[in-house]
């Protein structure tokens, strides 16, 4: 029996399928959607030749009979390489950059593109994808999404909060996709987001998600932790549970992580890290006692800048009292950052994202901790070109150079300002849509 969703603040549990959980995205009481049983990991999930056949795999008892169906959208969606770099010390990297736009992101929002567009053609209905994002979710689900049948796309993004480089991959013209720069912080961006999902006015756009508060990309995100896990044992020739330290803002990776744990994936621990928003490091420190969200502070790692992580209330509901039994977290600040890039790029020649060294300092602080038979995975989640002030700051040298990023440059752009306001943004989406 494949498992349905309710609404973490629906005592009633209240069931959906794993489709109109997806559409739907956050529920119409605020809450999110989770299972209501977690399926344990398949027979031959060790055994899989490449990541989109594991996806296979591992996510049929998630999908029953419509994995039929999906098969070849996962396979066409999780096309690229995820490859596992070993460093010095029993530590591994899985390398989720590969991707077309340079990120993680790619891979949930590949396959939720592939699955929502299916889902509409079948039905005839059409969805606009409200999405919230401090950096590189955006640029994913609008590349993901551009020009699929059914779907348009509206990216909320604060201004002057992302690099460079990633705001022009956020800002391209693309077909079915808008973009609008908040004056404001990610937490009004995610904010609106979530006003705008329970707004009865805006009921008859269909409004939906594609941030990992939406399920549809969050099942995508426990497929490579277990990747990253068989790659590492085939690499050492035995199967030790490692220790799992996750670069972490809005908790969706880390709620990837946790549920490929559930499932059955044996770890050593799983350790959040964090920027200078450490609420939730905070939270696993007071034992559940009374706690408060903060104000998000800009940093260098700015995809990780959430003072509100959404995905705590779902990870709350999954784990409850269990929460700081298997999570422990790390606060890494920015001075910090910046010298775990230049270590790593001259004791190692391996050059990462400022997100990336937040994980990998919180891997040497692990590292000093615990045995070091225990093999520790991080995942490294953007490309350190996307990032090129921050690389210039850390190594004082020139960042690399992406022919997919140079490739932009080129291309017309179209964004619009938008004050941190739900009528602002209701404006917006009742106007015509001026995506072409």
């Amino acid at each position: 029996m494949t498992p349905h969703y309710f609404s973490t603040r629906d005592a009633s549990r209240r069931l959906l399928s794993f489709q109109e959980a997806m559409l739907t995205g956050l529920a119409s009481d605020g809450g999110l959607f989770i299972p209501d049983r977690i399926p344990d990991l398949p027979a031959g999930w060790r055994q899989a030749g490449t990541f989109g056949e594991m996806a296979e795999i591992v996510l049929k008892p998630w999908f029953g009979s419509a994995m039929k169906a999906y098969a070849p959208l996962l396979r066409e969606a999780l096309s690229f390489p995820v490859p596992l770099k070993r460093l010095p010390d029993d530590r591994f990297v899985l390398e989720l950059f590969h991707g077309p736009t340079l990120a993680f992101k790619d891979v949930g929002a590949r396959v939720m593109a592939r699955l929502m567009s299916h889902e509409l053609a079948s039905s005839g209905h059409s969805l606009t994808i409200l999405v919230a994002t401090s950096g590189d979710t955006g640029s994913a689900v609008a590349d993901g999404f551009a020009g699929r049948e059914g779907l348009e796309v509206v990216l909320l993004y604060p201004k002057g909060m992302v690099s460079e480089v990633q705001e022009r991959q956020l800002v391209v013209a693309r077909p079915g996709v808008r973009s609008y720069a908040v004056t404001g912080t990610f937490d009004d961006c995610q904010r609106l987001a979530k006003e705008a999902f329970v707004d009865p006015e805006l009921e008859p756009l269909g409004l939906s998600s594609a941030n990992s508060i939406n399920v549809g990309r969050l099942l995508p995100q426990l497929l490579y932790y277990l990747w990253g896990v068989v790659q590492l044992w085939r690499q050492v020739g035995s199967e030790p549970p490692p220790l799992v330290v996750v670069p972490s803002g809005n908790l969706g990776n880390m709620t990837g992580a946790v549920l490929a744990h559930l499932m059955g994936l044996p770890v050593a621990g799983l350790v959040a890290a964090h920027n200078a928003n450490d609420f939730f490091p905070r939270f696993l420190l007071a034992e559940r006692k009374a706690y408060a969200f903060e104000a998000t502070r800009e940093t260098l790692s700015n995809a990780m800048d959430v003072g509100a992580p959404s995905n705590f209330e779902r990870l709350d509901a999954l784990l409850g009292e269990r929460l700081p039994e298997l999570l422990s977290g790390e606060v890494v600040d920015d001075a910090t950052t910046l010298e775990r890039i230049r270590r790593t790029f001259d004791e190692e020649g391996y050059l990462v994202c400022p997100h990336t060294a937040v994980a990998l300092e919180a891997v040497a602080r692990q590292r000093r901790k615990v045995a070091v038979s225990t093999p520790i995975l991080t995942v490294a989640t953007a490309h350190p070109a996307k990032f090129p002030d921050v690389i210039r700051r850390s190594l004082a040298g020139e960042p690399p150079v992406s022919d997919r990023l140079e490739a932009l440059k080129d291309r017309p752009t179209r964004v619009k300002a938008l004050p941190p306001s739900l009528e602002a943004l209701k404006g917006e989406l009742l106007a015509p849509s001026a995506a072409g």
